[in-house]
């Protein structure tokens, strides 16, 4: 058990106030207990005086295998639109990666994340020509950080039919053991039979779809030459936007008929604001698409509090969102793993933030706080399923300096494949 003595305790829901000593007990399924007494047998003491505690962030949309990207060289041909950004950078990079790059990068990305404040991840994961056994990599690798997951191998057509089969089974076999959802690319690289096959999978295991839709227009272009309707009306035909487990990743480019149906279904769409700047492809704007949004950073980096106040500031010109918007688009990755029922971000995820501002901060102008001045630098203590991961700014689970030296080495591997 862990104590958090004289605590600032905000709860994320209704952002309430109070001064208090709080109880964390450990496993997937522990609670926090508010108690009088600070002196608590055989429990880890943790002084909060002055500091912030409240719940602990979570990655709605993360991609594992983008992270040894930063700093590597240009691509062979300068993309001149999304398809060849995919092309030439992405799909190049997710073909290089083997076993050992995909744990780094694993590992990378769960220290980034824990680092930030998140304990958990969904994320979204791609590597052509190593797939069976590749999400118990990722699985393995969180799990040693202690950071909460919810994976899926993206199914796609776009390396032949028999990488998508291997894509399929990849699926099958991860979801006998571990709570996972249905990956898939995007529309405009999965055909008619592997769509199907997917959804197949989705109905046995009672899980969801976690897609890109409309992150640019050329898949809805691809959806009405090829199929004769829209992105979001192809998948309703698969009973895939039924499940209140579906992620629409983006959703940039709907029309009001898609919204309509978005809107009226139970899935949740997922917001990347930064990497549609990065891709150039257009602007997130909610108008219309209901309450179910969440926050992801698509690989971008791992840092939540970024994401939230980079969707606030890019949408004043673009997006309907204020304050209280942008929040709860930042914590209703929390209402959609509850809702859901999987595992990982109960109660006793927290995090306690260091947070000296030069003005006062109070449940009335919380908010304010949040979009202006919270910072992943003011994360001091993290603490996952009742275990302390994180302290002092320190990961404790793992040794961060000999995964950093091991992440580097595989770095310049996959860079050197990358530019043959």
């Amino acid at each position: 058990m862990i104590l958090l003595k004289n605590a600032t305790y905000i709860n994320w829901k209704t952002l309430d106030f109070k001064q208090t000593n709080i109880l964390v007990e450990a496993g997937v399924n522990g609670k926090i207990k508010f108690v009088d007494d600070a002196n608590v047998e055989n429990a880890e003491l943790i002084d909060c005086t002055g500091k912030i505690v409240t719940k602990s962030f979570a990655v709605g949309h993360h991609h594992v295998y983008s992270a040894l990207a930063r700093g590597m060289g240009a691509p062979k041909k300068s993309p001149e639109n999304f398809y060849e950004i995919l092309k030439y950078i992405w799909w190049t990079l997710d073909k290089s990666l083997d076993k050992d790059m995909i744990e780094a990068s694993a590992l990378a990305t769960a220290i980034a994340c824990a680092k930030a404040g998140s304990t958990f991840a969904v994320d979204h994961h791609a590597s052509p020509n190593y797939i069976s056994g590749s999400l118990d990599i990722i699985a393995d690798a969180f799990e040693r950080v202690g950071v909460s997951h919810l994976l899926c191998y993206e199914i796609t057509d776009r390396d032949g039919l028999d990488k998508a089969e291997q894509g399929l089974q990849e699926t099958k076999n991860y979801l006998q053991n571990k709570q996972g959802l249905i990956g898939l690319h995007a529309s405009f690289t999965v055909g008619n039979e592997s769509m199907k096959k997917a959804a197949g999978l989705m109905h046995k295991y009672n899980s969801g779809f976690h897609i890109h839709v409309a992150e640019d227009r050329y898949d809805q272009d691809h959806s009405l030459i090829n199929y004769g309707k829209r992105v979001i009306e192809r998948l309703d035909d698969y009973d895939v936007l039924n499940s209140s487990k579906t992620i629409l990743g983006h959703c940039l480019h709907l029309s009001e008929n898609e919204k309509t149906i978005v809107r009226n279904s139970n899935v949740y769409v997922v917001q990347n604001t930064e990497s549609n700047l990065n891709n150039n492809v257009g602007y997130f704007n909610a108008k219309d698409m209901g309450d179910n949004l969440m926050l992801g950073t698509d690989g971008m980096h791992s840092n939540m509090l970024r994401s939230a106040q980079q969707a606030f500031f890019v949408g004043q010109g673009f997006d309907i969102i204020d304050y209280p918007g942008v929040y709860q688009r930042f914590r209703n990755v929390h209402h959609y793993l509850d809702k859901n029922n999987f595992k990982g971000d109960g109660e006793n995820n927290l995090v306690v933030i260091d947070y000296q501002s030069p003005t006062p901060i109070n449940k009335n102008n919380f908010l304010g706080h949040f979009v202006f001045g919270f910072n992943s630098n003011d994360i001091q203590h993290v603490i996952s399923d009742g275990k302390l991961i994180v302290k002092d700014k320190k990961v404790q689970t793992v040794n961060e300096i000999e995964i950093m030296k091991y992440a580097q080495e595989q770095a310049v591997r996959l860079w050197e494949r990358m530019s043959k």
